[in-house]
């Protein structure tokens, strides 16, 4: 019997409240984006010129803007360009800076100083203003707001896997493999590679939050999708006018905006052992 209680209490995890919140809020976030029908019937482009600028009811959770849309449609339907321009940011910050990382950690020499010199140089930059730079450049739209904070944010990215290459490259497997005739592309491929991207696809949960604000940010200052295009950033631009009178055409947007950075972090928080 004894055994039996303490098996019991082995095995019970407990999972914190803060945790659950964060994957639902996460989990109807995903919903919006590929499924929106299912959590709206309003149209996010089309409005009721009769019901502009109503106020959160029943008829309208968030309200409605000043065409008459409704805020609730825009912010759901603007889920699926939000998450995708994160998605492509997060990407290219973790295919490119894996990429510098890889060649420095492997080659060093002459290619690992010059490398490290040059993600010293972006490290010295805050990422939202070296994205705004980079946007400037690139011009406007989703895609091109999204490659702007890829690229910003991949020099963390670049230092993880050079220090992770650093360490697997002199291991004995690697020596192992090199002795049986493998090749360099081989062993970089087969060895080195799986053994050094645990650590780095952990850092791509944790620049999640960080890649939602930035992408909401340049989509404020108008680098995003056009109007009437909804997203979220554009969204919270949007309603900046009718602040005083109409409150609810910021405050939502800007508060899913929140809660989506919120629970992304908790989220990689937890996946990174934060709550141990």
């Amino acid at each position: 019997m004894a055994d039996l209680t303490l098996a019991r209490r082995h095995f019970h995890v407990k999972v914190p409240p803060g945790l659950v919140l964060a994957v639902a809020v996460l989990a109807f976030v995903l919903l919006a984006a590929f499924a929106p029908a299912l959590l709206t019937g309003y149209d996010p482009i089309a409005g009721v010129p009769a019901e502009r600028l109503h106020g959160p009811s029943p008829r309208h959770l968030f309200g409605t803007d000043e065409t008459g849309r409704d805020v609730y449609a825009r912010v759901i339907h603007g889920a699926a360009l939000s998450l995708r321009a994160t998605a492509i940011a997060v990407l290219v910050a973790l295919v490119a800076g894996s990429a510098l990382g890889l060649l420095a950690g492997f080659r060093g020499g002459w290619a690992d100083t010059a490398i490290m010199r040059v993600v010293d140089v972006f490290l010295a930059i805050p990422p939202i203003l070296l994205s705004l730079a980079l946007v400037t450049a690139l011009g406007f739209g989703t895609t091109n707001v999204a490659i702007a904070v890829g690229i910003a944010n991949l020099a963390s990215f670049a230092r993880v896997m050079r220090a992770e290459v650093l360490r697997v490259r002199n291991g004995v497997f690697v020596e192992a493999a090199r002795a049986s005739g493998v090749r360099w592309s081989g062993v970089l491929l087969r060895h080195v590679l799986p053994n050094a991207a645990g650590p780095v696809l952990a850092l791509a949960t944790l620049t999640l939050g960080t890649a939602v604000l930035e992408v909401s940010a340049l989509s404020f200052l108008g680098f995003g999708a056009t109007p009437p295009t909804p997203e979220w950033g554009a969204l919270v631009a949007g309603g900046r006018s009718f602040l005083a009178t109409a409150w609810w055409m910021t405050t939502f947007p800007g508060l899913t905006v929140a809660a989506v950075v919120l629970a992304a972090n908790r989220l990689s928080r937890a996946l990174d052992g934060g709550d141990r």
